[in-house]
């Protein structure tokens, strides 16, 4: 059994997926349906939309299997994210990459393999529509453009998926994204005991500069302070825009001394800019640190609402 390579893009291509809010959610009907059409197409007994993670691949829609996830060593998938095309094993039995696999030897008993990768926006192999039979099996020209064609309407939902949550105006994750990532980054370190740390803030005057200059101004004080954010926090760091002048992050293992550190680093960022000849408004903001605590935070909205009050205690304080 052969397991396969890592694409060239692995670390930005999983940091995309863990940012899609795809993972471990639920079942959504937009997939279901591509899934079982997909079955009912090419009479196979298996149709999934899989996700290639890190050490797994997950099934976002799976028709026709009692499991949510296999292991990414033995993943079909994990070969076909690597191709531009259409990846297919007639006879999964007879390829030597795969006749000592697991899947093929014993529970589903694989035989036939297709699988179309499924791009994001950016490009990124996040996963597969996929078909599986336990049978030998052959594509014709038009089975394969019709794999393809299915393959571009579940790629349309994926980009529908991200878009919906995507803040409009600056580009980072909205309300919604945050409250699905954020739920997912607790329980992982509710599991493997790390800390976490929330960071409310809110823009300091925006309303003032939307009355006297304009929302167009205001707009671009929210861009500005976007990208901030992004100079100031890792890559790692869940950072979004609830809505309106208010901002979040979430810091998975990062202590609150650490996240202080980090918001230094943001006042400090927001001074040079204020610097720069071409800025014409002063940034400024208040915010709220809160180290998660499972027995007094129950969801990621009760860490919300403590940070929004520490920032509006610190707000206060320069009135």
């Amino acid at each position: 059994m052969t397991s396969a390579a890592l694409p060239a893009d692995e670390a930005l291509r999983l940091e995309v997926l863990q940012r899609s809010a795809l993972l471990d959610g639920p079942n959504e009907e937009r997939f279901d349906r591509l899934t079982r059409l997909a079955r009912r197409l090419f009479d196979v007994p298996i149709a999934l939309v899989t996700l290639v993670d890190a050490n797994r691949q997950w099934f976002k829609s799976c028709m026709g299997l009692n499991t949510t996830e296999t292991p990414r060593d033995v993943a079909f998938c994990a070969h076909a994210i690597l191709e531009d095309h259409i990846f297919l094993i007639p006879d999964a039995r007879a390829d030597q990459r795969f006749a000592h696999n697991p899947l093929v030897t014993g529970e589903p008993n694989i035989c036939f393999y297709a699988g179309r990768p499924l791009k994001d926006l950016q490009g990124f192999a996040l996963g597969t529509l996929c078909l599986i039979d336990q049978k030998p099996r052959e594509l014709c020209d038009d089975d394969l453009a019709t794999l393809e064609d299915l393959a571009q309407i579940a790629e349309s939902e994926l980009a529908g998926f991200q878009l919906s949550i995507t803040d409009e105006l600056t580009g980072i994750t909205n309300r919604r994204g945050f409250l699905n990532l954020a739920a997912y980054g607790l329980t992982l370190c509710q599991r493997q005991k790390l800390p976490a740390t929330l960071v409310f803030f809110d823009l300091d005057g925006l309303k003032a500069i939307n009355d006297t200059r304009g929302h167009a101004a205001g707009d671009g004080l929210i861009r500005q302070f976007a990208s901030l954010l992004a100079v100031a926090f890792r890559s790692s760091d869940l950072v979004a825009r609830l809505g309106g002048d208010e901002f979040v992050a979430l810091l998975v293992n990062v202590t609150v001394s650490d996240a202080r550190r980090a918001v230094a680093a943001l006042e400090l960022a927001a001074i040079q800019e204020k610097q720069k000849p071409e800025n014409t408004w002063d940034l400024q903001f208040s915010c709220g640190v809160v180290a998660f605590d499972p027995s007094r935070h129950g969801s990621i909205s009760d860490l919300i609402e403590e940070g929004d009050a520490l920032m509006y205690q610190a707000k206060r304080k320069k009135s």
